[in-house]
């Protein structure tokens, strides 16, 4: 019974945010702009850091993983919803399904034990300036970010086979504009307690693990900025964390809001709200805030543009 369940579905109806036609091609271009701002962004973070030879520090490494990620991450459902909204049928096969829950899944832990590595790289660089270039030297920069990517693989791979093991025979209709974990278990015909359980306890795992590792890590900063003699030079490497600080509210402020309240105060409105935000809004705003609030970005994206016209006009 429960293999005959598995057939019946084959595919998967999307939904958008409004049945207006009118509306669908303004949503259409609005969210266009935002994934090529996305692409943009994020594209000239990575190329950037990779070419300036004095952005190749552990800050600026994991900065540039954190822009693949949001590329990914946004590029994983924003194409397809954006041939839904000029689309009547809006379909994705079930294994286009499960191939998007599986990046979903996987980018979204990616970023968020990324952002608890990049809170301890500014500790040490704070508290520790003399040995930071060896606690954070290359080694330990490449197996922190391969820690990062593995821990998002496991993640994904046990959310996303826990979740298509499920028998999906009430409805094909998913009640979101992406394959998502809560709209999924609303279309099986059994018992999705087990599956809520494993996203609570593997989602706490890595949300408490790694908002403990950041709270632990600005508290040290901040008491050893507090305490410093020299303060000028110390608020001056402390305001680096605020572009780090900012990504890690929005991030963790959304995630929270969105698997972790109350059942009673589910709303579908207010998840596809949220949903946009982290998934379309964050890795959009992630790179202009790493570039506009950071000086040295600024300054190779200078160097950078400046280079074809020096290469044609004596400088």
């Amino acid at each position: 019974m429960r293999r005959e369940n598995l057939t019946l579905v084959m595919e998967f109806h999307l939904s958008i945010f409004t049945d207006d036609p009118k509306l669908h091609v303004i949503l259409f271009v609005l969210f266009l702009l935002v994934y090529i701002i996305t692409v943009l962004g994020n594209a000239c973070i990575i190329v950037l850091i990779k070419t300036a030879s004095h952005l190749h520090t552990a800050m600026y490494f994991f900065i540039c993983n954190l822009s693949l990620v949001d590329l990914c991450y946004s590029s994983a459902i924003v194409p397809k919803m954006l041939c839904n909204f000029l689309s009547e049928k809006r379909t994705i096969s079930f294994f286009g399904c499960a191939a998007q829950l599986f990046w979903v899944c996987c980018c979204a832990t990616i970023e968020s034990l990324l952002l608890a590595v990049m809170a301890y790289d500014r500790y040490s660089a704070i508290c520790n300036p003399l040995l930071y270039v060896v606690i954070m030297n290359k080694n330990v920069c490449t197996q922190l970010a391969v820690v990062a990517y593995l821990g998002g693989l496991i993640q994904a791979v046990i959310q996303t086979s826990y979740t298509f093991t499920l028998p999906f025979c009430m409805s094909n209709k998913i009640s979101h504009f992406f394959c998502d974990l809560p709209p999924l278990w609303k279309l099986s015909c059994s018992d999705t307690t087990i599956n809520q359980v494993v996203v609570f306890v593997l989602g706490s795992i890595t949300s408490v693990g790694c908002v403990t590792i950041i709270l632990v890590s600005y508290a040290y900063i901040i008491s050893h900025v507090v305490r410093s003699q020299i303060r000028d030079g110390h608020w001056k490497a402390f305001s680096t964390c605020t572009s780090h600080l900012t990504c890690v509210c929005m991030f963790y402020g959304t995630i929270l809001f969105m698997y972790f309240r109350p059942k009673s105060s589910y709303s579908l409105d207010q998840d596809k709200v949220a949903s946009v935000f982290y998934t379309v809004v964050i890795p959009m705003i992630n790179p202009l805030i790493y570039s506009l609030r950071n000086t040295d970005m600024k300054e190779a994206m200078k160097t950078t543009i400046r280079r074809p016209f020096c290469s044609r006009i004596p400088c």
